[in-house]
């Protein structure tokens, strides 16, 4: 096994403090606690097929360059429209949020701890008594992340830039949000 450099070594190091630190800040909110809980058993689905036909459509051919398997690409388009549409969020916004997040990676884990596409904390599972739930199971981890970022839109009064800086764990920071809006423009935007 090759030693890493000691530049590598401190990154890790750095990035693990920073991630305690983080997680130890988090507030596990009691309000978000109870919309993750209520998310958990919430199923709805799409209610016009042709609109969701379109949809699937140019945002499958979008998505092609990240998830080449058809079959896995339209699986995450149809869940990220439904639960984008349950919390009333554009699907195209939690796309750009995927793809800056784990760039569409379903088995994605962070340096601090975040798992799948839209890369969720695990003490949530803890959190809301769902501790069996697999955060790398797409409906699951879509169901966790849209549920997060609706609460934090809502909390930031609809302000998406502080949701979003919210949501990475970076408010008040302008890098993050500019990304996933970036992309969101640039890329996923129905225009």
């Amino acid at each position: 096994m090759t030693p890493l450099n000691p530049p590598i070594c401190a990154f890790l190091v750095a990035a693990s403090l920073w991630a305690s630190t983080v997680l130890a800040e988090a507030p596990h909110d009691p309000e978000l606690r109870e919309a993750l809980r209520a998310a958990a058993s919430d199923t709805p689905s799409f209610t016009d097929r042709f609109d969701a036909e379109v949809w699937l459509t140019d945002m499958s051919r979008r998505l092609q360059r990240q998830v080449q398997d058809p079959e896995e690409r339209i699986k995450i388009l149809k869940l990220v429209h439904m639960e984008a549409s349950r919390v009333e969020l554009p699907p195209e916004l939690i796309l750009a949020v995927i793809e800056t997040e784990s760039n569409f990676d379903r088995y994605a884990i962070s340096v601090a701890g975040a798992i799948g596409l839209m890369q969720i904390m695990p003490f949530w599972l803890n959190e809301i008594g769902r501790p069996n739930d697999n955060l790398l199971h797409i409906e699951t981890n879509l169901r966790y992340g849209c549920t997060i970022l609706r609460f934090y839109l809502d909390k930031e009064n609809g302000d998406l830039r502080r949701a979003l800086g919210r949501y990475n764990g970076s408010l008040g920071v302008r890098k993050y949000p500019n990304k996933v809006i970036n992309k969101l423009s640039k890329k996923w935007f129905k225009g």
